[in-house]
């Protein structure tokens, strides 16, 4: 007899489709997508190539700077995102804690350490890339990748992934993961229009917190799959 594990769980015991070494080879092949794409518009920008080029003549396009823009791309500033983050994360280990959940904490704190490690893998890729900013920006380089979008992808990505198991049917899960994809979707479009990024620094920023998130929900999904198998836990 098999049995169902929690809701938000990968459901039947192995072997089963969504094992956790059927799950593990899903990730591995979707983490490798992003990173192909990071590598190739690295490359490119860092010698000037082709695609760098047509970015900076699609950016020309783009930039329109309004009141508008400007109120998108501040939704990936660090103050507003991670504060985002923050409140999920304490209400993610407040139900775990009164559920009685074994290392309630653990969610909470790798999502936690993920959002720190932003600025530790955006900062030396800025200064190794060096690349200049559009010239609404008046001069300067260290815009690739853009710290913006990266700030704004883990935090409200990392809150969608931890919230999950706590979030009952479609119903709650499609209108949060809608309103993740639209923060995040507005910032990139207010970063570009207001000329604060390129195109395809947003892009690449997108490209580097996959992996990222990709990670942290496969660490979650064995962390609650070594939870479930544990006598002591109980079902939130």
């Amino acid at each position: 007899m098999r049995h169902t594990g929690l809701d938000g769980g990968l459901g039947t015991t192995p072997p089963v489709p969504g094992s956790p070494t059927s799950l593990l080879l899903f990730f591995l092949l979707f983490l490798g997508l992003p990173v192909l794409l990071f590598a190739l518009v690295t490359w490119q920008v860092a010698v000037h190539g082709p695609l760098a080029r047509a970015d900076e003549r699609l950016s020309g396009e783009l930039v329109h700077r309004d009141g508008f823009s400007v109120f998108l791309a501040d939704l990936g500033n660090v103050t507003v995102a991670v504060p985002v983050l923050a409140v999920a994360l304490g209400y993610v280990a407040v139900r775990a804690r009164r559920a009685g959940t074994d290392h309630w904490w653990t969610p909470s704190v790798a999502a936690g350490v993920l959002m720190a490690l932003v600025p530790a893998l955006v900062v030396p890729l800025k200064e190794l890339i060096d690349r200049p900013g559009p010239p609404i920006m008046g001069g300067g380089t260290g815009y690739y990748p853009s710290g913006h979008t990266a700030t704004a992808s883990i935090a409200y990505g990392g809150a969608v992934l931890v919230l999950w198991p706590w979030l009952r049917g479609r119903r709650t899960r499609g209108p949060v993961v809608l309103v993740c994809v639209a923060l995040n979707l507005g910032v990139a479009l207010g970063l570009v229009r207001s000329g604060y990024h390129w195109p395809l620094d947003v892009v690449a920023s997108w490209c580097l917190c996959a992996v990222l998130l990709l990670s942290l929900r496969l660490f979650l999904g064995r962390s609650h799959r070594r939870r479930s198998a544990s006598p002591a836990v109980r079902a939130p």
